[in-house]
């Protein structure tokens, strides 16, 4: 085995479950995320240049899933924009307010925009500072701490009230999934 298969095994069996998790977040989907984990995995390793250090492996990883996460959704929004050139949609769903009963946190991400989305997953569930997360998506500061404001916001009035957001402490695990 290479040194590279070795890194990939290495990664896959220790860390195979937290990226499957971490895409989970992201996508609301356990399939989907699993899905969105390989899509990382074969993009990282079959570059050119092989990754040798487990620890750097995993980070490459992360990225690639946040990546593919949000080029899939740029991708959809684009074709949902042309969509009716080629076909109508005669079905309307009912977007109004979800039901009185309490809405887990899986539930209430679903309901995020993909940045708002990555923001919220990258500083609560990554634990990544405001600068960390800015940097890894490519934003300002500023940006970061807009979206995390509005999604804090929107999580809010589907969750109630939350503690201070300075302070907050959520644990961003999906029903079922064990950490």
């Amino acid at each position: 085995m290479t040194t590279w298969e070795q890194v990939l095994d290495e990664l896959v069996r220790a860390r195979g479950r937290a990226l499957v998790r971490y895409a989970t977040l992201l996508t609301g989907d356990e399939r989907e995320g699993e899905d969105l984990v390989q899509d990382a995995l074969v993009r990282c390793f079959s570059q050119g240049r092989p990754i040798r250090d487990p620890g750097a492996a995993e980070s490459y990883v992360r990225q690639a899933v946040l990546t593919i996460f949000l080029d899939a959704y740029r991708r959809k929004a684009r074709w949902t924009a042309v969509r009716h050139l080629l076909a109508r949609d005669d079905d309307t769903a009912d977007h109004g307010p979800a039901s009185t009963a309490r809405l887990d946190v899986q539930t209430a991400l679903l309901t995020l925009r993909p940045r708002l989305r990555a923001c919220v997953v990258l500083r609560f569930y990554d634990d990544l500072t405001v600068p960390e997360i800015a940097r890894r998506l490519a934003i300002s500061d500023g940006t970061v701490k807009r979206y995390l404001f509005d999604a804090i916001g929107q999580l809010e009035t589907l969750l109630g009230p939350l503690p201070d957001a300075h302070t907050i402490d959520i644990q961003l695990v999906p029903t079922g999934v064990t950490r």
